[in-house]
């Protein structure tokens, strides 16, 4: 995977110095002997290439200077500027050289991308972690939205049936409340009829002359509650009564009680009264 940007950046490199020190000679060998236009050359592709070994020497440790990237991009932009004065001043084939004058800032920014990418490289281990991880991931949400999407149509089918058996219980109601006020209705009918009245008065009169005969419907309705009955408490003894009862009871007989038999026949004489109350009377009576 490293060399997917290093050997681009590389490639790029050589072909932009190549290409730097071909121009430089050519372009200053007839105004100084070409020894010197050879030295110029070297001094701008072995300062472009200094840079770039310290850059990658911080790199590796794991640092960074701003100065020596700076100096970096100087060198290249020399490189570039010699390219571009060189390409306005050839007759005849300055946009071709124009058009490769691109080369040094490109080799520059390639080994840029190639730093970025060593910044933020992992391991396959730590690739295989984080695909792991991501599929875990979408695994969970799709079985959550294939879990709502379950509960969700269960609930619809519950909602539907409990609809529709509401609607069935709703109609038996109305069917049955229809029958009743029919069968009410009939029952009034017959209680106003004349027939009726006559008939009742026939039955009546023997027994009860004078007296008009009335059928009355009975009364369906809410009645009044009867109240709860309450039990009422027994007042409760004060200390003192306690402690008059206690010292009775205990010298009822010679010798006196002991405190079980005392609250025994305490008890078994109707008497009511907490253990700790009777208890601390018993304490009280004997002090």
């Amino acid at each position: 995977m490293k060399a997917k940007t290093v050997l681009p950046a590389v490639a790029m490199t050589a072909v932009s110095m190549v290409l730097t020190l071909a121009v430089v000679v050519m372009w200053l060998g007839g105004a100084v002997p070409w020894p010197v236009a050879l030295v110029v050359g070297l001094g701008i592709d072995g300062g472009w290439l200094a840079t770039l070994a310290y850059e990658r020497r911080l790199a590796a440790q794991g640092d960074h200077s701003h100065a020596v990237t700076a100096v970096g991009w100087c060198f290249g932009l020399i490189a570039t500027g010699v390219l571009v004065a060189h390409a306005l001043t050839t007759q005849g084939s300055a946009a071709a050289w124009l058009a490769v004058a691109w080369l040094p800032i490109a080799a520059k920014a390639l080994w840029l991308v190639h730093g970025l990418w060593e910044r933020t490289a992992l391991t396959p281990a730590a690739l295989a972690a984080i695909r792991g991880i991501g599929q875990e991931a979408r695994d969970e949400a799709a079985v959550a939205r294939a879990r709502l999407r379950a509960e969700a149509g269960t609930e619809e089918t519950r909602l539907t049936a409990v609809t529709a058996a509401g609607a069935r219980v709703a109609r038996v109601q109305a069917k049955t409340a229809r029958t009743l006020s029919t069968a009410w209705s009939t029952l009034e009918t017959a209680r106003k009829g004349e027939e009726t009245g006559r008939a009742l008065t026939s039955v009546t009169t023997p027994v009860t002359p004078g007296v008009t005969a009335r059928w009355e419907l009975p009364v369906w309705g809410l009645t009044e509650p009867v109240a709860a009955l309450s039990l009422e408490s027994a007042p409760a003894l004060t200390d003192d009564a306690l402690d008059v009862l206690v010292d009775q009871i205990r010298h009822s007989e010679s010798p006196a009680l002991s405190y079980r038999e005392m609250a025994t026949r305490f008890r078994a004489a109707g008497h009511s009264a907490s253990e700790v109350r009777l208890r601390a009377a018993w304490k009280r009576v004997v002090a």
